[in-house]
């Protein structure tokens, strides 16, 4: 009871703290289940990441959902989700009452306007910390160049121009560095 406790804490915090969407989630997030309470390792975290990414939804609630039925089962990725959706539901709520009672007012867009760089920077850090696990294996703290992965950076290349430079779709991207690279990484182990 005491872990479903902590859970529904930690998914509180991040779901009142998740400031621009399900991407700025991503490392408070892993600050939570990775660094606080180590209910998962990074490998681990990433891997459910990952999954969330792929699957149609929220990614803050995806992943809510995943690190809760991995850590405690349905029962756990109940209150995950609760805890991470909780938060927004009041605080919209709310939000939405105020805005459109003074949406006209200019301290309003003042506030909206200076919140932007926050979420960029959230939303950075995510993607920085996924790319250095995944060029790297390991958190951003242990980078050791000799463990430098081409085989992913090259897939991260080519799927990062393609997205940019032909508008391909993102899921067509995901499926299309799986196959390569997962076909790359065979015919290497066969070499």
């Amino acid at each position: 009871m005491e872990l479903l406790w902590t859970l529904f804490i930690s998914f509180i915090q991040v779901g009142l703290f998740s400031v621009g969407g399900g991407y700025a989630a991503i490392p408070l997030i892993q600050e939570q289940v990775v660094n606080t309470h180590k209910l998962l390792t990074m490998a681990e975290f990433t891997d459910l990441i990952t999954i969330a990414e792929m699957t149609p939804g929220p990614i803050s609630i995806n992943s809510a959902t995943f690190v809760g039925q991995r850590v405690y089962g349905t029962l756990g990725a109940v209150i995950c989700t609760l805890g991470c959706i909780l938060p927004a539901f009041i605080i919209c709520l709310i939000l939405a009452y105020f805005y459109y009672k003074y949406r006209n007012f200019s301290g309003v867009q003042t506030v909206l306007g200076a919140l932007r760089p926050a979420v960029v920077a959230l939303i950075g850090s995510a993607g920085v910390s996924i790319l250095v696990l995944a060029l790297f294996n390991t958190d951003f703290n242990n980078i050791v160049l000799s463990r430098f992965r081409w085989l992913e950076f090259i897939l991260f290349i080519g799927g990062f121009i393609i997205l940019r430079k032909y508008k391909v779709n993102a899921v067509s991207i995901i499926i299309g560095t799986g196959i390569v690279g997962t076909a790359l990484q065979f015919i290497i182990n066969v070499i």
